[in-house]
């Protein structure tokens, strides 16, 4: 037999009738779960805004957009999130420019403590300014200050802290790159620091603030859980479409805000896009990197600024975690560890629900979302514009309005998924399908990193393109995925309003209780609830890194 004959006799060769049938094969294996968990929901809670008595029409948005009460909702939301994301984009970039433009002593403790926000429910923040400044607040009864921290400031001053890590992120690569030879001619042409601030830095980073901007005011306006905790008497759409579903099982009306909240949040994740697109790089094979010389007025400005802000939010995080070994805040300030006997609100089962549900959602998110990369990047047909859409669609859905589209279209007796209404299996769905993006593009772009030479040595050699998958491309992008498995059990921990509506007394997940025990007044408990959501979110962060150092060593030690 020759070396061609036996090539083409070879196990690994995949004749291209099967390679069609293993191309449609995987891409229904995304399409359809993406119709199913993602498109249906949102088409669930179009048409419940829609149906009305008489039938299908808009007898509902009718009936609520011409209210006063629901203009004062609008006025509020928008007036409290633009606010609110122009004072986090002002300390965010603020922040990393101090990190990334200064000589700053401690700038990786600085960027731990500024993520500190991300490893916790959203409520935290206004938990620890109720702690503090609250109508029982320990600065108010000790200092006699008599701040009224509820209201439109307390939910402004905590939604700033919410967003501040994730616009952070942003200004924070924005800054990292630059080209050394601009502010070197400016210097020789006799440029200020801030003229060459002002015609340098900032022109190059506009793009990345458009972006932080936008990415705040879409969280910060779909987010209820610093509302709910710290808001009193003032109200948003977020709030209203809890109070609708929550309060006074009104669907139709909740539909309807739900819709209308879904509005901003896709404008500003289209413009955002818009934007991006339209960046021109910073820095070009020519470029030289950055050479961050000291400058005693500007490093000590930026470095007091960014302190004063990790102090802000250690101070806030940091109550939350001392409230919860305080007897009775704050009256009896002694030590005790009796609030982690959990001995109310189902006890410790929320928190074993949650860590469940993590696992679950870091299982599926990591296969679900590398799937559809890998059919985008491997498997190309005409399904495969139609699967990025899909995939890129969630980031500007609020989870709030997916979590009402998961009610409505999951609790219908017609729907054949009913069956998984209810039970502890829906929620990772949700919480997959409400992250999809984010996991869809680290592993895309991890594809895309790989050469197509690794594929065309592959197939010379007879081997199928699910092969060349299993024995090259996945091995290569492993870390990727496991970042990615972090990612979802992170946001699985710690999402509130994507899961609020769709819980039950069985499948009760911890940051549900925060919220429940914060309302019913027992704070210590709720603060020793996200102590616990914190350290396991954290715990997981700390095995992602030792799992990635440990493999390292071991490529090392292959490679000598």
């Amino acid at each position: 037999m020759t070396r061609r004959t036996a090539l083409v006799a070879s196990p690994g060769v995949v004749p291209a009738s099967d390679e069609r049938i293993l191309t449609l094969a995987v891409t229904l294996a995304v399409v359809l779960p993406l119709f199913s968990f993602f498109v249906l929901p949102l088409v669930a809670i179009l048409s419940k805004s829609l149906a009305t008595s008489d039938g299908i029409g808009f007898g509902n948005y009718l009936r609520i957009i011409g209210t006063r009460r629901f203009a004062d909702l609008v006025i509020n939301s928008v007036v409290m999130s633009g606010l609110a994301s122009l004072i986090t984009v002002a300390l965010a970039f603020v922040f990393a420019y101090a990190t990334q433009r200064c000589r700053l002593p401690g700038r990786e403790l600085l960027t731990l403590i500024a993520m500190l926000p991300l490893f916790a429910p959203s409520l935290v923040q206004a938990q620890g300014l109720v702690l503090l400044l609250g109508r029982n607040g320990l600065l108010n009864r000790q200092f006699g200050f008599g701040i009224d921290i509820y209201g439109f400031w307390g939910v402004v001053i905590a939604n700033v802290l919410y967003a501040f890590p994730f616009a952070l992120l942003i200004l924070a690569a924005a800054l990292a790159v630059g080209d050394s030879r601009l502010y070197e001619s400016a210097r020789v042409m006799g440029a200020k620091p801030w003229r060459m601030f002002r015609t340098i830095t900032l022109p190059g980073a506009r793009y990345g603030l458009a972006a932080a901007f936008f990415v705040a005011f879409s969280l910060i306006m779909t987010d209820f859980g610093n509302a709910v905790v710290i808001g009193g008497d003032f109200n948003v759409l977020a709030t209203e479409v809890y109070n609708q579903v929550i309060g006074q099982a009104n669907f139709e009306l909740g539909a309807v805000i739900g819709v209308v909240l879904l509005m901003p949040a896709i404008l500003a994740q289209f413009v955002e896009t818009r934007l991006s697109t339209r960046q021109v790089q910073a820095v070009s094979a020519q470029s030289r990197p950055l050479d961050i010389r000291p400058e005693l007025v500007r490093d000590t400005a930026f470095g007091i600024v960014a302190f004063l802000i990790a102090g802000l939010i250690l101070l806030v995080i940091g109550t939350v975690f001392f409230a919860s070994f305080v007897r009775l805040w704050p009256y009896n300030m002694s030590f005790t560890v009796r609030h982690y006997a959990f001995d109310v609100q189902n006890g410790l089962a929320p928190l074993w629900t949650s860590i469940a549900v993590a696992f679950m959602a870091a299982i599926l998110g990591t296969a679900m979302t590398s799937l559809a990369a890998i059919v985008v990047q491997k498997f190309p047909s005409r399904s495969t514009g139609l699967i990025v859409l899909l995939s890129l669609m969630s980031s500007a859905v609020p989870g709030m309005v997916l979590g009402l589209g998961y009610v409505l279209a999951f609790n219908n007796p017609a729907n054949p998924l009913n069956p998984l209404y209810g039970t502890l299996v829906l929620i990772p769905i949700l919480i997959v399908y409400y992250m999809h993006a984010q996991g869809f593009l680290i592993t895309l772009t991890s594809l895309k990193q790989i050469s197509n030479s690794f594929d065309e040595a592959a197939t010379t050699l007879g081997a199928s393109r699910l092969r060349t998958i299993m024995t090259v491309t996945m091995p290569l992008i492993w870390p990727s995925l496991v970042s990615v498995g972090v990612l979802f059990f992170m946001r699985a921990m710690v999402t509130l309003s994507a899961v609020i509506f769709i819980i039950s007394p069985t499948t009760q997940v911890a940051a549900v209780s925060v919220l429940q025990l914060s309302d019913r007044g027992a704070v210590n408990q709720a603060a020793a609830f996200s102590v616990c959501i914190m350290a396991v979110v954290i715990g997981a962060l700390l095995g992602l890194k030792l799992l990635l150092a440990l493999c390292a060593v071991r490529d090392v030690r292959l490679i000598r």
